[in-house]
């Protein structure tokens, strides 16, 4: 299907990076400082009950660095595949920096600390609040539980959070990544290059997973969000990745034939 594709028409790249106002930086600073602090807290309070179970601690981290990988990619679909770039709060938030990177792979690599992690921290600091406040009480028979909410829901925010700044580091030069990114990347601990670079090919509908990459191939293979598009489309109407590639290409792409004239009545063929 690919070789049939109108040609993709993605939007102006300095309109979508003039996007990035003063006002919503000032929202990424503070997000950083509440992410930070409530998961010091967090960590602080496991401290005194890691020696309790530390399986279940080291396996809950687990947990949440897996569905890290599912939630980062979730969000990417759709932020990549519906709404537009002039929605309110949204628009301006979670889907400009995404259709920017469609139309500017490297722009990300030039963002600095707070341009690359806030908004993930924001998105993140409800999820550390409520964390926090989940009770350790040695002699609840909710504690194995409670242990393993906290730190599962810890693991997931904080690899959430990174998940920019593995993405930045899949685009960047190997000379631009610490000793360690590399590494990790080489052993797929992280967002490699080349397995990022698949969802890089318009029409940009696969591989939106970006924390790990983990969870890529068995998602395509189950066709999870085609499905999901197919549903949307069903009951909305609304054609996937239509602000991002163009009408025509989205069209295209889509995975249910979308009518755009109404169907021939009885009468009108004869």
């Amino acid at each position: 299907m690919a070789n049939h594709i109108p040609e993709v028409k993605l939007q102006d790249a300095q309109v979508l990076a003039a996007g990035y106002s003063r006002a919503f930086r000032f929202v990424e600073i503070s997000s950083i400082v509440l992410f930070w602090s409530f998961s010091a807290g967090i960590v602080y309070r496991l401290a005194f009950h890691f020696r309790d179970s530390p399986w279940l601690i080291l396996a809950s981290f687990l947990t949440g660095y897996i569905v890290a990988d599912f939630v980062s990619g979730f969000v990417h679909w759709m932020a990549d595949t519906w709404g537009a770039t002039d929605m309110p709060i949204l628009g301006k938030a979670l889907i400009r920096p995404f259709r920017e990177h469609h139309v500017d792979q490297l722009a990300i690599t030039r963002h600095d600390y707070i341009e690359t992690n806030g908004a993930n921290c924001m998105i993140s600091v409800p999820w550390a609040i409520g964390a926090f406040f989940i009770p350790l009480t040695r002699e609840s028979p909710w504690y194995w539980l409670q242990m393993f909410l906290m730190t599962s829901i810890w693991s997931m925010i904080f690899w959430v959070m990174m998940t920019n700044q593995f993405h930045k580091w899949a685009h960047g030069e190997p000379s631009s990544r610490p000793a360690w990114a590399n590494w990790a990347q080489q052993l797929h601990l992280i967002l490699p290059p080349e397995h990022h670079a698949i969802h890089h090919a318009a029409p940009f509908n696969k591989y939106y997973s970006i924390t790990t990459g983990w969870l890529n191939w068995p998602l395509y293979k189950l066709g999870f969000y085609q499905n999901l598009e197919r549903l949307v489309t069903m009951v909305t109407g609304a054609i996937p990745r239509r602000d991002d590639i163009g009408v025509a290409a989205a069209i295209a792409v889509a995975p249910l034939p979308i009518q755009t004239e109404p169907a021939p009545t009885h009468a009108d063929q004869h």
